[in-house]
């Protein structure tokens, strides 16, 4: 396991991200993964951010709101059966992990693990969420992108720890 500089991969992570990465979040009890193939990185109030959004329909979204913390793990390997069926499986009524062969390992600095895989991760804390005002939102997005009205709510979680694993 190797630290890396998070803005010198920011740009790598974002390519396979658009692939599919997994956000897991843990909660009390509660644990679940889901698939995000976006997700944004800079620098604000003056520290290292990566901000993620979840649907309000989604499973995760419970426990994102009582969490304090998320994981992305961004695989180095081939993980598009996996990445496919957390995309489109509710944790409400499939466990990832079993389905999956999924293992976690904890995080070093979040309650929140990370997918046991190859490849990079992600611990942040969450410092800021927002959710989304469609008023305030491109027609054409709304239109195409939330036909259900289902908004996302945006957490912006500090990155306190970027590695890889192999």
């Amino acid at each position: 396991m190797k630290d890396v500089d998070y803005m010198g991969v920011a740009e790598d992570s974002m390519a396979k991200i658009r692939e599919g990465a997994f956000l897991t979040v843990k909660s009390g009890n509660a644990l679940n993964t889901m698939t995000i193939g976006w997700a944004t990185f800079g620098v604000v109030w003056r520290k290292p951010i990566m901000m993620v959004a979840v649907r309000l329909s989604r499973h995760t979204f419970g426990i994102i709101e009582a969490a304090k913390d998320f994981t992305v793990t961004v695989p180095a390997g081939d993980m598009r059966k996996e990445t496919a069926l957390c995309g489109s499986e509710s944790g409400r009524t499939v466990d990832k992990f079993k389905a999956c062969n999924l293992e976690t390992a904890a995080g070093r600095h979040v309650a929140s693990p990370i997918i046991k895989t190859r490849g990079r991760h992600y611990e942040c804390r969450i410092v800021y969420k927002s959710a989304m005002d469609p008023a305030h939102l491109d027609g054409d997005f709304d239109a195409s992108l939330y036909p259900r009205k289902d908004y996302h709510t945006l957490y912006f979680g500090e990155i306190l720890a970027c590695y890889e694993t192999d």
